[in-house]
């Protein structure tokens, strides 16, 4: 007897993890809380948790550099390497280094033209991004990239003109603990503005004059669905490289920061790149680079391929739908 209830035990365990582990397809409405993190781009595998750190968002310090006498150490002087945007739940699309390190502007600074005004201990606590190694990701726009040579001969890497900086309390990706700090220190956007909320849900869905109800991101930009992706057994993006800069991935959003869009489905997967994307429907979702506002469906019917995507996750107009 005991032997036949261990054996049950176990193949009750086995079809549990089984369940777990074929999400897609089913009716699934929990995505992690951990996914709230971005709509609109791509986010490094198993780092679309909640961001934020031990200083709460906009607290000031002494000196207005964020110094305070308990100051780390200085943060070493590493590339910025392949600039990524992630989503804060407080400010919206946020510009972060290679390792998710959030990037900051300087009120004090100037963009036209480009012009430092951090050095010295501020550098310390601010240091300065190096523009050597500098690439833009998926959501960044490459013409906006530059740099600025600082008064002691070195190279810094300038957002649409603005001075790029880390800050050395930031010590896990998603940190944003230089968000107003002294009053002068903002997160920087993708276009090298500072950062802020746009006020909507990760994911919601918005009634367009001609294709009807349609998802859009956080900013209101239109989603769209690759008819070349897959959805079951599992999600696959087959939109890499230079069609990836095109069509920016959604990264995960929690389903409890969407209004709108059906809850089958929606979940994150992780794209051979080993970056996170957001599925509806369990299909892979992106936004399109020819957007330039809210509002936008520059990027229905692109190639036969690109469609805006529907609350349950179908592709809005396409031929057969």
């Amino acid at each position: 007897m005991k032997t036949s209830w261990r054996a049950a035990s176990l193949v009750a365990t086995a079809a549990t993890v089984l369940a777990l582990t074929t999400a897609c397809g089913r009716d699934d409405s929990t995505t992690p809380a951990s996914a709230a993190r971005n709509a609109g781009a791509t986010v490094a595998a198993g780092d679309d948790g909640n961001p934020g750190g031990g200083t709460a968002i906009g607290a000031g310090n002494g000196n207005g550099y964020g110094a305070d006498g308990t100051q780390g150490a200085t943060a070493p002087v590493t590339p910025a390497g392949k600039l990524a945007v992630v989503s804060n739940p407080e400010l919206g699309k946020v510009l972060t280094d290679g390792s998710g390190l959030t990037l900051y502007r300087f009120d004090k600074d100037t963009a036209e033209p480009p012009k430092s005004a951090c050095s010295g201990d501020c550098a310390t606590t601010w240091p300065p991004v190096p523009a050597d190694g500098a690439t833009a990701g998926a959501g960044v726009d490459p013409a906006l990239l530059g740099e600025v040579t600082r008064a002691d001969g070195s190279r810094q890497l300038t957002i649409g003109g603005r001075p790029a900086y880390r800050y050395a309390k930031d010590v896990n990706a998603g940190d944003v603990n230089g968000q107003g700090v002294g009053g002068t220190w903002f997160a920087l956007a993708p276009t090298g503005k500072k950062a802020k909320p746009s006020g909507l849900p990760g994911l919601s869905v918005r009634k367009d004059p001609r294709l009807g109800e349609i998802v859009v991101d956080r900013e209101g930009m239109t989603v769209y669905r690759f008819m070349k992706d897959e959805a079951w057994p599992k999600s696959v993006s087959n939109c890499a490289g230079a069609c990836l800069r095109k069509w920016p991935a959604v990264a995960p959003v929690a389903a409890d920061d969407t209004e709108g869009v059906k809850k089958k489905g929606l979940m994150p997967f992780t794209r051979a790149d080993g970056t996170r994307q957001m599925t509806v429907n369990c299909w892979p979702v992106y936004t399109f680079s020819g957007d330039k506002a809210p509002g936008d469906t520059n990027g229905q019917g692109v190639g036969g391929t690109w469609y805006a995507v529907s609350p349950d996750g179908k592709p809005v107009g396409a031929p057969g739908e």
